[in-house]
């Protein structure tokens, strides 16, 4: 199956989308801080014969809009809530990785009954280092743009699944190969992160939760240990060889373990809450909200 652009517009600032189709239950994906829908490709193909599969371009990423005015937390969940209702997408499972799994948590909180099911990738409500802004600035800043070739920027990004995955979100203009988004953007999309912690939010999340955590990944285990004290019912799992681009890294394990959530929740006479999804480590895992963009 391919995918068709879809556009949803909020306030004046668009969203693009890459629509999978399918006729099952859907499913949102949400990619991280200066990703693109298009990570997801791999899955979402393999999903979308069984479900509706929609990957969104948050704002300030690929073909969004690049430059909005706003982008607070809020401003991202409310995004998500538009794309679901103009999209026509009844009660999805919503999953996102990093900085959108953040968003996808925050969607979950305060929308309570919308959502079937929450996935969350490396991601969490814990406090962001107070540094992280710098540090990500800065790390976007040694990409040695605008990358000569495509091929270069595969490489320079580690290359393998996880190189093609950042290379894609690339645009060739003016001789070369450039972000699809702004760096101040991307520094800023970071800031309430750095003020406080969504403790409270994900305490009220009502809907049932599966957590993935690459076993290298950016996310101190005290924070999933935290999160499923708050939270028994959560299913926690960590990847073996997986750092913070799970979805990347470890394609073949997350399609696995989404796919058997996916299925428990399908249904919605269903218990509210599934039981514990196999996986190749359950543990009480590890889980964050700030992408670590390669480099």
């Amino acid at each position: 199956m391919t995918w068709t652009e879809r556009t949803v517009i909020r306030e004046g600032v668009r969203i693009a989308c890459r629509d999978w189709g399918g006729a099952g239950p859907p499913v949102v994906l949400l990619h991280g801080l200066a990703g693109h829908a298009g990570e997801w490709d791999a899955l979402a193909r393999d999903l979308s014969p069984r479900y509706r599969v929609v990957a969104v371009d948050q704002r300030g990423h690929g073909a969004s809009e690049r430059r909005p005015r706003d982008v607070s937390r809020a401003a991202y969940v409310a995004d998500t809530v538009a794309v679901i209702g103009q999209l026509g997408l009844h009660r999805p499972v919503l999953a996102g990785q990093s900085l959108g799994g953040h968003t996808a948590l925050l969607t979950a909180a305060a929308h309570p009954g919308l959502l079937r099911g929450l996935v969350l990738v490396e991601a969490g409500p814990g406090r962001a280092d107070p540094n992280v802004q710098a540090e990500i600035g800065a790390m976007l800043d040694a990409w040695p743009t605008p990358f000569p070739s495509r091929r270069t920027a595969v490489e320079f990004f580690g290359g393998g699944a996880v190189g093609e995955g950042w290379a894609g979100g690339l645009e060739e203009r003016d001789g070369g190969w450039w972000p699809r988004f702004d760096r101040d953007v991307m520094v800023e999309a970071l800031a309430e992160n750095t003020r406080r912690s969504f403790w409270d939010e994900w305490a009220s999340i009502t809907c049932p939760t599966l957590v993935v955590l690459g076993q290298s990944g950016i996310v101190p285990p005290h924070e999933t240990e935290s999160m499923l004290q708050q939270r028994p019912e959560t299913v926690a799992l960590s990847v073996p060889g997986a750092g913070h681009d799970v979805h990347l890294e470890r394609p073949e394990v997350l399609r696995q373990v989404l796919r058997e959530f996916l299925g428990q929740v399908r249904s919605p006479g269903r218990s509210r809450h599934p039981g514990r999804t196999p996986s190749p480590r359950s543990t009480s895992g590890r889980a964050g909200g700030v992408p670590s963009p390669p480099g």
